[in-house]
């Protein structure tokens, strides 16, 4: 361990290995040689004098890497790529000549970037699609527990605990709809040359534009993509990075809003998150039970949405074909953006795997509320029963400014079915009242919105997906 020197959090605390392995140096540069790789097959296959052995040569060293080698080169030369083609070509003494041909740095850095982008977020969009399934199954269970809701956080007419889980599963499914639409227009930049315009390749190729074409379809095949953008500068457009990141500010707003929403549940003492038995919740008052899990996700969002603005200035910034004031950012930003949210789905799987319900006290809170919520059928029940409905309003506007005095005032309990049975003028018996005093009859559609919601948008997706599910994390800390 190195305690001697900074080290991420996000690698030592939040994010998991797979996300990290992604972002790694590892991956970076073999990544590079695999292009290396697929830029000589495709100059071979179109006719330049490399051979099958030179090939071969260079798969055979595609995963061992050099590390020492291209670290003093680049000491020397100042310059990335360069040191790591010339450490694969000390490896590859009879490829050496041809490693890199016609390409400008660009081809293995960016093609590298979409590459790694891509399989961050084929690894989000599992982690994504297990929170929505984990959600759906929570909202399949409470979908018929009545619950207060909540408008201002005052209390407002009933909902179940089921519906509301739904709201947080709308957010997240937006959130995968963007994620499928990125992924399915994504591309690589191809080999377009120092500023876009191929030139190299019409050098090399004799002024053969027909076999130029061509270029860019084999190797977006041979790295397991449909395409290459049509046109580029030296980069692909930094555009590209805004969209990524915009899918992460979007998951990690939905995965706050839950978090908030469960924290406040907390509170109340109606839903906590997973408490383990060893846990400590304070250091000094030993009877809490702090939302660390939740809290940690809010703090983790706020970061990732604040991280869009980076590729967003970058690409706004950037000048003509391409400067270089965005490489710094960019390989901070991006990275960090997928590791944070990584983490945060990670929580969100632990949180909603591990949710407690506790159904007494959603039951008292409803119950100390619901007189004021069944006014109006009270109200509408007395007119039956011959009463004069804007008398009746006006009794019952001012029992339940009385019972709420009582409530808020006096600390006491609420009252207000015994004052409107005492008000002659609604003619109604404390047993006819208290036959108002179910729940269910409160909820709307609640139930039925969860179960056609599940039936008809969510599952039709987890189907599809039915490979991908079954992901558990563990927290680190």
């Amino acid at each position: 361990m190195n305690t001697d020197r900074y080290i991420s959090p996000l690698s030592e605390r939040y994010a998991s290995k797979e996300m990290q392995y992604i972002f790694s140096q590892d991956m970076k540069f073999s990544t590079w040689r695999k292009l290396w790789i697929a830029l000589a097959e495709t100059e071979k296959e179109l006719g330049l004098n490399i051979t099958q052995e030179q090939i071969d040569e260079l798969k055979a060293f595609a995963e061992d890497i050099n590390y020492d080698v291209a670290i003093e080169r680049e000491k020397l030369v100042r310059h990335d790529v360069m040191s790591h083609v010339y450490a694969y070509g000390v490896q590859c003494p009879k490829a050496k000549g041809i490693i890199h041909l016609g390409a400008t740095s660009c081809y293995v850095g960016d093609n590298t970037d979409i590459i790694v982008m891509k399989e961050a977020l084929l690894l989000v969009r599992r982690k994504l699609i297990n929170v929505i399934a984990e959600l759906s199954e929570f909202a399949e269970k409470y979908k018929s527990l009545p619950t207060l809701a909540f408008t201002h956080f005052q209390p407002a007419q009933p909902t179940t605990v089921g519906k509301r889980a739904t709201l947080w599963m709308q957010e997240f499914l937006m959130d995968f709809e963007d994620l499928e639409y990125v992924l399915e227009t994504l591309k690589l930049l191809g080999s377009k040359g120092t500023t876009g315009t191929q030139a190299s390749f019409l050098e090399l190729f004799n002024g053969d534009h027909e076999t130029i074409d061509k270029i860019d379809p084999m190797i977006a095949k041979k790295m397991g993509f449909d395409a290459c953008y049509a046109v580029a500068g030296q980069t692909y457009s930094r555009k590209v990075d805004t969209r990524v990141c915009n899918i992460l500010a979007g998951i990690a707003a939905s995965a706050h809003k839950m978090s908030n929403d469960i924290r406040l549940l907390q509170h109340l003492k109606e839903i906590e998150e997973p408490f383990e038995k060893n846990q400590i919740g304070s250091s000094a008052m030993a009877y809490k039970r702090n939302p660390m899990r939740s809290e940690r996700i809010a703090s983790l969002s706020r970061y990732v949405m604040i991280d869009a603005l980076n590729p967003a200035i970058t690409s706004a910034t950037q000048w003509f074909e391409r400067t270089l004031d965005d490489s710094a950012n960019k390989r901070i930003s991006i990275a960090e953006g997928f590791l944070a949210t990584d983490g945060i789905l990670d929580l969100c799987l632990n949180v909603v795997d591990g949710l407690v319900v506790y159904e007494k006290v959603i039951e008292k809170h409803m119950m100390s509320e619901l007189p004021f919520m069944a006014t109006e059928n009270i109200m509408m029940d007395a007119v039956k029963l011959g009463g004069d409905r804007q008398e009746l309003h006006e009794n019952i506007r001012s029992l339940s400014m009385e019972a709420g005095k009582n409530v808020k005032v006096e600390g006491k309990e609420n009252n207000l079915l015994e004052l409107i049975a005492q008000d002659e003028a609604f003619n109604m018996t404390l047993d006819d009242l208290q036959k108002s005093m179910d729940p269910s009859l409160y909820i709307g559609r609640s139930k039925e919105q969860v179960e056609a919601f599940l039936k008809q948008v969510i599952s039709p997706i987890l189907e599809k997906n039915a490979s991908i599910l079954g992901v558990k994390t563990e927290i680190n800390v």
